[in-house]
């Protein structure tokens, strides 16, 4: 079983000992230093478009450039693991080789703990936080270039919870799939979407409409039954780095109750 998990790394930062699953790639590296990592700027590649995709730079260079059976993706400060550590967590609590053998022995996608909204739907809290044209444009693109995909895309944008940071590990024909899908959307969706007047927050859309997008994908393969529910297992995930967990708690309730969008990353 040949699993490759690149970790979306932009800067040095503490990876994995173990290389034979694991991955490091930096992740928007046309025009920057080397910081010891797989550069995403090799082969077929998008790394120039980092400013904008985050780490989709990184999954589009495995897409077209990695070989292996089964494709992850992770952060290098946010990971899948099995313990659920709040504080002081490393690379050393992350899956190790042995227990992602054992996931995929019994399960076809590994996504992360769904994270839950409770009082927003996934459009609603897009809305409040982003720019409601981003995801209505996205609809549109879907409807005129996927249409079997809109009652899922409607579905999904009606629930509370989804799967989100744009991280899992399933077999690569599924994901080369899924990223053959979706970049095809991304790349209609960044000629429709007008960058006037964002700043380098804003200008991060595509990487954040992905993610809903995944959840979309997933409804859509299980709907039509090239995946059980069961085939999909829910791994929890930590943070190797601070989060401000106030600030951004509070970020979200004045985004909810008060219109105030985001503006940065917490």
């Amino acid at each position: 079983m040949n699993v490759k998990i690149i970790i979306a790394c932009h800067k040095k930062c503490d990876v994995p000992e173990d290389k034979n699953i694991y991955f490091p790639v930096h992740v928007g590296a046309e025009g920057k230093e080397s910081i010891g990592f797989t550069p995403d700027n090799t082969g077929d590649n998008i790394s120039a478009k980092n400013f904008m995709y985050s780490e989709l730079t990184g999954l589009y260079w495995a897409w077209k450039n990695l070989d292996c059976d089964y494709l992850g993706l992770i952060h290098y400060r946010r990971c899948f693991s099995i313990h659920r550590k709040f504080r002081n967590a490393s690379m050393k609590d992350i899956l190790t080789p042995n227990e992602v053998r054992e996931l995929l022995s019994h399960h076809k996608i590994i996504v992360p703990q769904r994270r839950k909204y409770y009082i927003e739907t996934l459009y609603s809290h897009y809305v409040h936080t982003l720019y409601a044209n981003h995801i209505d444009i996205t609809r549109e693109i879907i409807a005129a270039e996927f249409p079997e995909y809109i009652e899922s895309f409607d579905i999904v944008m009606r629930r509370t919870w989804g799967f989100f940071f744009n991280m899992y590990i399933m077999p690569k024909t599924l994901s080369d799939e899924y990223c053959s899908w979706l970049f095809r959307i991304l790349f209609m969706l960044e000629k429709k979407v007008s960058t006037a007047g964002m700043n380098a927050f804003d200008m991060r859309y595509p990487g954040r409409i992905s993610e809903c997008l995944f959840n979309v994908w997933l409804n859509f393969i299980i709907q039509n039954g090239k995946v059980n529910e069961r085939d999909i297992f829910e791994v929890p995930y930590i943070y190797t780095g601070k989060i401000n967990w106030p600030k951004k708690i509070t970020s979200f309730l004045m985004a909810k109750f008060f219109n105030r969008k985001y503006k940065k990353s917490f």
